[in-house]
């Protein structure tokens, strides 16, 4: 008996010679709107389904110049923000005829550059991906592909094509000018280390700014771990932040996943949250809703992301010229102040 190894992947071909046809018939009854009588259709459609025929999507493709998939990079797989957007997404795109094809890049512009030039060789329809800085030669890639290129979670300075997102500098500046008017003003914020080019690095730019304005230091940032920051890195960086900065009355953090190692730190070292210390983190993650206590955040909204941007990839899809006008969707984020940082009067 032969093993699976042994077994032969049908053809077109051999779909037509079993069915007694050309294999053009073959191919335009696969189609959803296709010519071939409905007895003949139904003939070949069976035998499709007997020989476990699978067509060869992108050998169509080379006639019809439609692949039937957006390509969608992502820098993180376990971020459920992400997660969340690229569910929202992919509902949005079926209603289109359109599917996802995910590449995940770990915050890393090289890889992202590969991914890039890895898909489109792949022909999407639309190509997404979070901004986090790209490198030279991915911009001018994705400048030339002809097909729309969607940034998301930030407002670049410079899009390669459509955006949609928030400042994320703004936000964090937003947050942080929050915090001043709850009475704190040794504002300590915890980064990322290796961040230049990302949306860790803009929420750090606006803790700056806004620190500044204030006429308070602006250089009190600590930088721990490599994107995307830990919960050990924010328990680990607990004793460096009290130890170069001493005074510090409230920690801002990069992410809910660093506030929430930062506050589990302080509650080992005996130091209480709000009365003694506060603690504000970034993206109103899971940890920070049902942490003891509730932590302070900047809210932002994942699926509508996801799906503010199946729904441009609709309307870009039916357009005459998919890639002229550049179109900015703002989904701006606002700050929840919680438990974490409730000061006592």
């Amino acid at each position: 008996m032969s093993g699976g190894a042994d077994k032969k992947t049908a053809t077109m071909r051999d779909v037509a010679r079993a069915a007694g046809v050309s294999r053009m018939t073959v191919s335009r009854a696969l189609r959803k709107d296709s010519p071939v009588s409905k007895e003949t259709r139904d003939r070949i459609l069976k035998v499709v389904r007997d020989m476990n025929y699978v067509p060869d999507q992108m050998a169509g493709s080379l006639t019809t110049k439609k692949s039937g998939f957006v390509a969608v990079l992502v820098p993180s797989l376990n971020n459920l923000h992400f997660a969340e957007t690229v569910q929202a997404l992919t509902d949005e795109l079926s209603l289109v005829g359109q599917q996802v094809l995910l590449g995940y890049t770990n915050y890393s512009r090289d890889k992202e550059e590969q991914l890039v030039e890895t898909m489109l060789r792949r022909r999407p329809e639309a190509i997404v991906l979070s901004f986090d800085g790209h490198n030279p030669r991915a911009v001018e890639l994705l400048q030339n592909a002809q097909i729309p290129v969607i940034e998301l979670w930030e407002r670049p300075q410079e899009p390669i094509g459509h955006t949609i997102g928030f400042s994320n500098e703004e936000a964090a500046a937003d947050m942080t000018r929050h915090l001043l008017s709850l009475g704190y003003r040794n504002i300590t914020f915890l980064a990322e280390t290796g961040d230049d080019w990302t949306r860790g690095a803009a929420r750090r730019s606006g803790f700056k700014r806004a620190m500044h304005a204030a006429g308070l230091s602006p250089e009190r940032v600590l930088q721990m771990g490599k994107p995307p920051i830990s919960i050990e890195d924010g328990a680990d960086a607990v004793p460096l932040i009290l130890e170069q900065f001493p005074d510090t009355d409230c920690i801002f953090c990069v992410s809910d996943v660093a506030a929430f190692g930062v506050q589990s730190g302080l509650k080992s070292r005996g130091i209480s949250v709000p009365e003694e210390m506060g603690v504000a983190g970034f993206g109103n993650f899971e940890v920070s809703r049902f942490a003891t206590p509730t932590i302070s955040t900047v809210v932002v909204d994942p699926t509508r992301i996801g799906r503010e941007t199946g729904r441009l990839i609709g309307r870009l899809l039916s357009a005459e010229d998919p890639a002229a006008q550049h179109i900015q969707i703002d989904v701006d984020p606002q700050a929840d102040l919680r438990m974490s940082t409730r000061r006592q009067a």
